[in-house]
């Protein structure tokens, strides 16, 4: 318990990095399925069979190999583009490996909840006067967010749990740190549970967040 004590402010950093990394992914993600899943639905034929095939290979891909990819891949095209070695860093390659992944599988969670949002709804606010474009935003999104609440929780989780692959690239999130405690220390078993803790600490405290939202968003009455 004293080398736990005294790793902890390391293990707080690395937890600091991997909050960075799924936050920054799932926001990334959702600002893209935001987009993609009314083009998914409401899109010209190519870009909505665009948007499937994206969705289909990145879903079909493991995360792990997505993350080598944008990690080496992305080095080896900037440094073609620039025409000298530029690497690209962990960080940023953890980010835009799960950014990627997030938004694929955001946009099959939105363009559900879109689809389940009833046509009555398009209607009645299109026949008050309203453009198309004023009611999906006032009208649409709520309810599509509210049904989508539980599907963007469960990817949000996942996000959290899936920054841990990013240490196969260098990053020091908080399973990095973790291991290199426990190599230190020759105490694996207590780092490695006092990194489950933490984990499971944030995904309390993110379920009780979303509990509240959902309240928030709830039709009164309910």
């Amino acid at each position: 318990m004293q080398q736990v004590i005294q790793y902890f402010p390391q293990l707080a950093a690395g937890l600091g990095v991997t909050m960075m990394v799924a936050l920054g992914s799932f926001a990334i993600g959702l600002m893209a399925a935001l987009i993609l899943a009314p083009l998914a639905i409401f899109g010209p034929r190519w870009l909505r069979l665009a948007i499937a095939g994206y969705v289909g290979l990145i879903r079909g891909l493991p995360e792990l190999l997505i993350i080598f990819l944008i990690f080496y891949g992305g080095t080896v095209l900037l440094t073609g583009v620039a025409g000298r070695y530029v690497e690209v860093d962990a960080l940023t390659a953890g980010i835009a490996a799960l950014s990627t992944v997030s938004a694929a599988y955001l946009t099959e969670i939105l363009r559900g909840a879109l689809l389940s949002v009833p046509q009555g709804q398009w209607e009645a606010a299109m026949a008050l006067g309203l453009r198309r474009p004023r009611v999906f935003r006032l009208v649409i999104l709520p309810q599509m967010m509210r049904r989508a609440l539980p599907g963007l929780g469960n990817q949000w989780l996942i996000c959290l749990k899936d920054s841990a692959l990013v240490s196969v690239v260098g990053l020091e999130e908080l399973m990095r740190k973790s291991v290199i405690a426990a190599g230190a220390t020759h105490e694996p078993l207590a780092f490695y549970l006092t990194a489950g803790g933490l984990y499971v600490a944030v995904t309390a405290v993110s379920t009780l967040m979303l509990g509240a939202y959902g309240r928030q968003l709830a039709p009164a009455g309910r």
